[in-house]
């Protein structure tokens, strides 16, 4: 038997309750990280924590609001060491450019980038040498996309995420982005119908992806294979993004609802 790829190793994964921080959470503690397990959903949290637990995995749950510097510290100060960081929380914002007000504007960037920079700036003074940052972007960060708040934050969240390879990479510490497409989450339940079929039409593979299906290049990039991957972004989405046809989606969206 193979050796786990991440014993030893303590994991910190935002939100991780449900959908595809759920699935990372998982996948790491399966592979033998001590997992701390984080997000407003308390509920959910405790419950996935303790079904993990009673299979013998090192999972715990505990409260953080991503955009909480005093969360982050608290975090921070029950903590020796971190060997790995997914920042995996993030919300949808999916107003167009006309109809986007300011407030769900700065929530967008409240949760989905400053909470990522929060969780580096606390972290980071804890990591070794071999350490690994692994944000979670979106295709919709790769080109111009139809939520405009969402686009816009998940493309600020890839420079956050250069600086930080540039910055930590000195110090032994890798910083990586992953772009997922139309992975089918609770974060995606909500989505227009108009906006699934569109996105879907235009995906070379045909079809959703699993959360399952994402979790494996999370473990990959925080364990040691990773080793000289710095700065690097991945897509997991079917080859979405490979062909750019968004203005597709745009014309679908303006037809289904008018």
């Amino acid at each position: 038997m193979s050796p786990l790829r991440l014993a030893g190793r303590t994991v910190v994964i935002t939100g991780a309750a449900q959908g595809q921080g759920a699935a990372e959470v998982t996948a790491a503690a399966q592979e033998g990280a001590r997992v701390v397990a984080t997000d407003v959903l308390d509920e959910a949290g405790e419950k996935l924590a303790a079904s993990l637990r009673a299979d013998d995995l090192d999972v715990r749950f505990r409260h953080l609001d991503v955009t909480s510097p005093e969360d982050w510290s608290a975090l921070a100060s029950s903590l020796e060491t971190v060997h790995g960081l997914v920042n995996n929380a993030g919300i949808p914002m999916r107003a167009r450019l006309g109809e986007v007000d300011l407030t769900d504007w700065n929530r967008a960037f409240t949760v989905n980038t400053t909470g990522a920079l929060l969780g580096i700036q606390a972290l980071a003074p804890l990591m070794p040498v071999g350490a690994s940052i692994v944000n979670v972007g979106s295709v919709a960060g790769l080109t111009a996309h139809h939520a405009v708040a969402y686009t816009t934050s998940k493309w600020a969240l890839r420079g956050l995420s250069k600086v930080a390879a540039l910055e930590l990479g000195p110090r032994g510490i890798r910083t990586n982005v992953i772009h997922p497409g139309y992975i089918e989450t609770p974060l995606m339940a909500t989505a227009n119908p108009v906006f699934v079929e569109a996105h879907l039409s235009m995906t070379p593979l045909g079809r959703a992806g699993h959360t399952d299906e994402v979790a494996p290049l999370v473990v990959y990039l925080l364990s040691d294979e990773s080793a000289y991957v710095n700065g690097a972004e991945i897509t997991v989405d079917g080859g979405y993004a490979a062909h750019g046809g968004v203005k597709a989606i745009t014309n679908a969206l303006d037809t289904g609802s008018a």
